[in-house]
């Protein structure tokens, strides 16, 4: 296609959320008139979402920011059956209960980015279980099942890459196909709905949703899906030896990351990622974005520095961002001790008894076990209280408590935890 009309492809083109679309013109003519209707699915497989659902949820924000409407759709219905797009096995059945509690955790980081209400531009957040759960069974299979042909699903990658390595697809997760499109169908009659975004895995699931459409008589639907991220390395982005990067600062243990550790996440973020991640995670003008692109040597660390500062900021406030980078500053360029790095409670009387330095750096949550404590220890990779530990069967006591009443446990140069006696 030529130059897109709508600010809405023009700022996704340049920025590199473009991966396929279904009609390249055609949306971009409703775009232009503030027509396109969008929406993404998000289930709820965990209490948070992670970095990799960031780049869709930045597609909405940027659809909103051009006048445009925006839907967050909840899977409280889907995730009742699991998605086998990109898995290797099938995915847990999650109580119903779980599936709420999830859905709570996960909305909250939608309200950072989009802006929620009745007006003609708002976004719109709604849950699929409300048509998916009242379904009869031998009513949707003759409605829409008989839509489908299982020759054609068995050739989408959703089910052939599972098929080819040999691992087993269920028949519920085989379905997921037919109630992702049935989504697409159901929020075009309810909210005109016209466009469907996702990662380029969706792509076979999205187009299926606007065949769909099209047997069952809504208006012309759309396809668009963004690229699924790798690093310059190869790792996949939003996850890293140490879990998944959530977004989510509260919540269970196992699924949060406080502002200081995701601001770190991107500022240890390679040298040939930079420029990209600047397009697409922060909301920086491109005029901007090309200052700092260009700049080469060690001054590529401060193009780091404002990446992590203005993607902290959109998920976790910008006075969050702020504390976070003066933490690093104080930390990293001072050596001093910084009160808002990330800390772990330790009991006193572990402490007076004699705590494995070990089990210290396991409690901390730096390693995951003692196993990876003691390789780090024999690579001179852990340190306590600045100082590199050099004895595997030290114990930590009541000696090692700083006057500010922590014990600084670090690992490498950027990851340090304070670890607090209670």
């Amino acid at each position: 296609m030529t130059t897109p009309k709508s600010d809405f492809l023009k700022i996704l083109t340049e920025r590199g959320f473009i991966h396929q679309c279904s009609d390249m013109d055609g949306l971009d003519q409703l775009a232009a008139k503030g027509k396109a209707v969008a929406y993404i699915g998000y289930d709820c497989t965990a209490p948070s979402l992670h970095v990799g659902s960031l780049i869709s949820i930045m597609m909405l924000h940027w659809l909103q920011q051009t006048g445009n409407k925006p839907i967050a759709l909840m899977g409280g219905g889907t995730t009742r059956v699991g998605d086998p797009s990109g898995k290797d096995e099938t995915r847990a059945i999650r109580s119903i209960e779980e599936i709420e509690a999830n859905k709570d955790g996960i909305k909250t980081v939608f309200s950072k980015l989009l802006a929620f209400g009745p007006g003609r531009s708002d976004a719109i957040m709604c849950d699929n279980a409300e048509w998916l759960a009242p379904l009869n069974y031998i009513a949707f299979l003759r409605d829409v099942g008989r839509h489908f042909s299982v020759n054609r699903m068995l050739t989408m990658d959703s089910a052939k890459l599972r098929l080819e390595r040999e691992q087993e697809l269920s028949f519920i997760e085989f379905n997921y196909m037919l109630l992702q499109a049935y989504d697409y169908v159901e929020l075009a009659r309810r909210y005109e709905c016209n466009l469907q975004m996702g990662g380029s895995d969706q792509w076979g699931n999205i187009v299926t949703g606007i065949d769909l459409g099209r047997r069952m008589g809504t208006h012309q639907l759309y396809a668009l899906t963004c690229p699924l991220l790798t690093t310059a390395s190869g790792a996949k982005m939003g996850k890293t030896a140490e879990g998944a990067i959530w977004l989510n600062a509260e919540g269970p243990e196992r699924f949060r990351l406080s502002a200081y550790d995701y601001w770190q996440f991107w500022r240890n973020t390679e040298d040939a990622d930079v420029a990209r991640f600047l397009k697409l995670f922060t909301t920086l003008p491109m005029s901007e974005i090309a200052r700092l692109e260009a700049l080469e040597g060690a001054e590529i660390n401060e193009a780091k520095k404002v990446l992590a500062t203005e993607a902290t900021a959109l998920i976790h406030g910008r006075d969050s961002a702020a504390t976070a980078a003066e933490t690093a500053r104080v930390t990293f360029e001072q050596g001093a001790l910084a009160a808002d790095l990330p800390s772990a409670e330790v009991p006193r009387s572990e402490l007076e008894a004699g705590l494995g330095v070990l089990n210290a750096f396991v409690a901390a949550g730096l390693v995951k076990s003692n196993g990876e404590a003691r390789r780090q220890v024999k690579g001179g990779g852990l340190r306590v209280n600045d100082v590199v530990v050099e004895d595997e069967r030290r114990n930590l006591g009541q000696q090692d408590v700083t006057a500010d009443g922590v014990i600084k446990l670090s690992m490498g140069k950027k990851r340090h935890v304070l670890l607090r006696p209670v």
